[in-house]
């Protein structure tokens, strides 16, 4: 039963319906679904009442109230971690929401015509939604994060809309942007909106808002603009490894994660015979090369689709699944992984240049750990190191 409280951890996305079937038909496999969990991470909030369910059900045929009762604390502190400790929300709009421009960043399963009533309804009400962008690519990384933000200052963009889709319904949430890479400062002052209907939610916007303040914004977009695509990559994108590497000095950033970072530090101490060390996370880059480093280590954590369209690879034939190459047992193997599911992806970016080196192969997993062996891996045998 504690495979379980393990799997949890590991949060999930949208539809419980077949993993509740697997779990019901096998639960001395639970351990197998631990990758079909992965792929739910991005939603786990959305479906954690279906969920605990589920594990009620687990949870009684073995005996193990207990374990039950913990796992539904950890479900509780999971979905709180994600939402409230960001935000410190309120019922009342920013003041001058009807007078500034604004973002709107939003799940990937909201549909084409679920974001035309929603900018049609902004048009109406006064709301600027300069453009529309998946919540997961703009968070997808350190790189991706901070070309987003550029271009949200660029636009002079004042707040960010957050446009969330679950199963239980709605949710709108405005805060303001920060400036930063960060977008959004902890604890920030943020208006929410939720509404198991769209419809209905636009409506309290709409009412809330006009309650508050006047409309100024008067030549908003008839359509919600889609299109625009941000590169993170400032320099070249070149798909094969930094040869630079064998001589250069290697930053590996820790994640700010006790667990993470230790288990970084034993990976590259195993497996990289390069120059390198571990640095502290957030350290900023010109530091960085002040100590001596060329090159950093950095990556791309989303949806793998999502994930190859942000580092420039062809997305435009119609896949289901990419190929990945690993090494489970120090052998080259290829690994199919649903577009949908999420995974990391690392390279290697020149701190001076912004050249940014992805590897000759797709080398993305669904585990950090094993996406970063893959490319080290990888690069080693290109480089011919042992």
């Amino acid at each position: 039963m504690f495979k379980y409280l393990d799997l949890i951890s590991r949060g999930f996305n949208e539809d419980t319906k077949e993993l509740h079937r697997e779990m019901k038909a096998n639960l001395t496999a639970a351990s197998e679904l631990s990758a079909k969990l992965h792929c739910y991470l991005s939603s786990f909030q959305k479906t954690g009442r279906n969920f605990f369910v589920i594990l009620c059900e687990i949870a009684f045929q073995n005996s193990r109230v207990l374990v039950c009762f913990w796992v539904a604390l950890l479900l509780c502190q999971s979905v709180q971690s994600q939402n409230s400790t960001q935000f410190n929300f309120t019922e009342t709009p920013p003041i001058d929401l009807l007078a500034s421009r604004t973002m709107v960043l939003h799940d990937f399963t909201f549909t084409q015509p679920e974001l035309q009533e929603i900018q049609k309804a902004f048009q109406q009400i006064g709301i600027d939604a300069v453009a529309y962008f998946e919540m997961d690519v703009v968070m997808a990384g350190k790189d991706a994060t901070r070309a987003f933000a550029e271009y949200f200052s660029s636009r002079q963009v004042k707040y960010l809309l957050q446009l969330e889709k679950s199963q239980s319904g709605f949710q709108f949430i405005a805060a303001p942007f920060n400036q930063k890479p960060t977008l959004f400062d902890v604890g920030a002052a943020a208006w929410r909106v939720q509404n198991v209907r769209l419809k209905d939610l636009l409506v309290t916007v709409f009412q809330d808002s006009w309650r508050s303040q006047k409309k100024q914004n008067y030549l908003v977009n008839e359509f919600p603009e889609t299109d625009i695509t941000i590169d993170p990559i400032k320099g070249n994108r070149q798909e094969f490894y930094a040869i630079d590497l064998k001589v250069d000095n290697l930053a590996v950033p820790k994640f700010g994660n006790e667990t993470s970072d230790k288990e970084l530090g034993q990976v590259f101490q195993a497996m990289y015979p390069l120059k390198y060390k571990i640095t502290e996370a957030g350290t900023d880059e010109q530091e960085l090369r002040k100590q001596g480093f060329h090159y950093v280590l950095c990556f791309v954590h989303t949806r793998g689709k999502a994930a190859r369209e942000i580092l420039g690879y062809d997305t435009s034939k119609p896949e289901t699944a990419y190929a990945s190459i690993t090494f489970p047992s120090g052998q080259l193997q290829l690994k199919t992984i649903p577009e949908e599911t999420e995974v990391y992806k690392f390279y290697f970016r020149h701190i001076d240049n912004g050249n940014v080196f992805l590897g000759t192969k797709w080398d993305a997993d669904i585990q950090w750990q094993d996406a970063l062996r893959n490319h080290i891996m990888a690069f080693k045998a290109e480089a011919k190191i042992n």
